[in-house]
């Protein structure tokens, strides 16, 4: 058993440093050998998915998609957090939401961060889902990516990298990017840049499992310790983007065939 373990150990940490070889050029800065860019840990591959092969792809190409799956929801993540907290706090916007009157302040009353989410117009929701669903494609665009001079990242290129809208071809100009709009990491050196990577990517994992603890605790009391008291509970469906108050085809009857969690 010990040994069947240990050739899966090599297998992977293989499979790893080829994929770090050719996709970032060092191993510590893409793809730690190790699956785990925490220098203190050892080898965190419970699962086995760095030997398996996604939709037939190679291995290679499962590593990068699982490294970039893992950047991207850490990012979104932190932004999660981040935002629980203002919105929880009542902390919005001075001005009106919409031309018919409804105001930051009208959805901040409605309570837990994901009653305010319930409580915004159906429109709303659409737009920032249409938003989310254009950066996708941006990221994921073949052509937004050779303008940056970068592949795909199951196609040898770096993963967690998010093309320039000023080099798209986009038809409006766009005077900042949705990765370092500033420009902060233009001058940094590669060390500094490895460095920083690390940090997101171990911050990410933080956020995403502090996330799901807010989330957590606001759909079963208790069951978070530390948290109980602290978070608002939540009665809605936090993983329903709409609410029976949408009025959208089909909401009605997704909401008819998947019964409420009960806490």
């Amino acid at each position: 058993m010990q040994g069947l373990r240990r050739a899966s150990v090599r297998s992977s940490s293989r499979v790893c440093c080829r994929v770090c070889a050719r996709v970032a050029g060092a191993c510590d800065v893409r793809l730690d050998c190790r699956l785990s860019p925490s220098p203190p840990l050892s080898l965190r591959n419970p699962t086995s998915l760095a030997t398996m092969e996604f939709w037939g792809q190679s291995q290679e190409a499962t590593v990068g998609w699982l490294r970039h799956a893992e950047i991207k929801h850490g990012r979104v993540a932190m932004m999660a957090f981040v935002g629980y907290i203002v919105a929880a706090n009542g902390i919005h916007f001075p001005y009106d939401l919409t031309l018919s009157g409804i105001s930051h302040a009208d959805i901040s009353a409605a309570g837990s961060p994901q009653a305010q989410w319930d409580a915004l117009p159906a429109y709303s929701k659409l737009q920032i889902l249409f938003c989310i669903g254009f950066l996708e494609h941006w990221g994921e665009n073949t052509f937004a990516l050779n303008a940056a001079g970068e592949k795909h990242y199951m196609r040898g290129g770096k993963p967690g990298f998010y093309p320039s809208f000023k080099n798209g071809g986009l038809p409006h100009p766009v005077p900042l990017d949705l990765f370092d709009p500033l420009g902060f990491s233009k001058k940094a050196t590669p060390e500094k840049k490895a460095k920083g990577l690390l940090m997101e990517i171990n911050n990410g994992r933080l956020a995403m499992i502090g996330i799901m603890g807010f989330v957590a605790e606001s759909k079963v009391p208790g069951s978070v310790p530390g948290l109980e008291g602290v978070v608002e509970p939540y009665k809605g469906e936090v993983m329903a983007p709409f609410a029976s108050g949408d009025e959208l085809p089909f909401v009605s009857d997704m909401l008819a065939n998947f019964p409420p969690f009960s806490s």
